[in-house]
């Protein structure tokens, strides 16, 4: 119990230092609908000074994993799309649920969605409680059991095969509203060209 402690205090550390350099990602979080404001509540950072054992990650977006009880997870997207890999998590790390608050924020529905920045798009830009998993292949069984409780379950798939693959997969679990996106499209790409409305009206909330 107390190693697990000392970690989110860590984890907490690095993500506050992280977050004082977020200034240095404003035009990537700009080109993707997401403004300062937006990346400060959720906690976003830039690794300029790595913590030990985050050298591996330096120059990259930190995104944490934040519950009640503090921060549980840091995930590291490139800021730089000809950089792969695009995502890195850290080593052993479990995947984990990401915006669980949501859960808690949540009135009488709520939506999942695949990745971080798009799930952060729906919760903070578009006004829709959402929680989400860094990718479609990382929904575990307990999560259904935490969501068994809305009257309304909404996916946001990716407009690709794992992205449909994953809505349908879920709706084996959930009574869950499908929204669909077009081939190549998801909730930020969509939001950047549509913008807030075009997503609501499109899960027809």
């Amino acid at each position: 119990m107390k190693q697990k402690e000392s970690q989110k205090e860590l984890l907490g550390q690095a993500s506050k230092k992280y977050n004082q350099n977020i200034y240095q990602a404003e035009d990537y979080l700009k080109s993707r609908g997401i403004t300062m404001e937006v990346a400060r509540l959720a906690r976003l950072g830039v690794v300029v000074e790595p913590e030990v054992g985050h050298e591996i990650y330096q120059g990259r977006l930190s995104i944490p994993y934040v519950t009640k009880s503090g921060v549980v997870d840091l995930r590291f997207r490139s800021l730089n799309p000809a950089v792969e890999p695009k995502y890195m998590g850290l080593t052993g790390a479990d995947t984990k649920m990401y915006n669980v608050l949501d859960v808690e924020r949540a009135g009488d529905f709520i939506a999942i969605c695949e990745g971080e920045l798009d799930t952060l798009t729906l919760s903070a830009c578009v006004g829709i409680p959402c929680i989400g998993v860094p990718g479609a292949n990382s929904w575990k069984k307990h999560y259904t059991r935490l969501l068994a409780d809305f009257e309304r379950v909404y996916v946001f798939a990716d407009g690709d095969q794992p992205g449909k693959e994953f809505a349908t997969s879920l709706s084996r679990e959930l009574p869950v509203t499908i929204v669909n996106f077009p081939d190549g499209e998801d909730v930020n790409s969509y939001y950047i060209k549509y913008g807030a409305d075009a997503i609501r009206e499109k899960a027809g909330l």
